[in-house]
């Protein structure tokens, strides 16, 4: 059974964040780098554990994303993750509920970028594929991410949204979605 917690990342102590940190390289096979460790940072973490062991993982960080005309404040969910022993047992729904549960409460929409894999279990939870464009807000202005469409999902919240219609998320280093 799997014990989920949460906490901010502000009251994770450096041998916890380092524990995470290893868990997540592990998680993803090496291709979990320094830009999605930073992005996965300063926001919410859901911590699940079983017997004392790091067995899943999510964050959810604030965002700004554009739509219609509006800057909406937006949990953008990191760094979702279960150990490989522990996949198809539920414990990434779980986390995920958590993860809901903290937009729900506190943001206007829920965004994440999302691989085929991953975006089966998002959907079952009520997260919506973004069908219009996807742009980034950067240094040299709004510019499209058409590697980026279809990869995006949104858990919709107070905010009007029209899924067809363009997105936009504001810059960050790395991978922008």
């Amino acid at each position: 059974m799997i014990d989920v917690r949460t906490a901010h990342t502000s009251a994770l102590d450096p041998g916890t964040l380092a524990e995470l940190r290893h868990f997540l390289d592990e998680a993803f096979s090496g291709t979990f780098d320094d830009d999605d460790w930073d992005h996965a940072l300063g926001g919410i973490h859901v911590l699940g554990t079983e017997d004392g062991a790091l067995v899943a993982h999510a964050s959810v960080v604030q965002r700004r994303l554009l739509h219609g005309g509006r800057a909406l404040r937006a949990g953008y969910v990191e760094a979702v993750a279960v150990r490989a022993d522990r996949r198809r047992r539920g414990y990434g729904r779980a986390t995920m509920q958590v993860i809901g549960e903290t937009i729900a409460g506190a943001y206007e929409v829920g965004a994440l970028a999302a691989g085929e894999d991953g975006a089966r279990l998002y959907r079952t939870l009520g997260w919506r594929r973004w069908e219009g464009r996807t742009w980034v807000l950067g240094p040299e202005g709004l510019r499209r991410t058409p590697e980026d469409d279809d990869a995006i999902y949104v858990l919709p919240g107070t905010a009007r949204l029209d899924v067809t219609g363009d997105l936009a998320c504001d810059w960050r280093g790395g991978a922008v979605w």
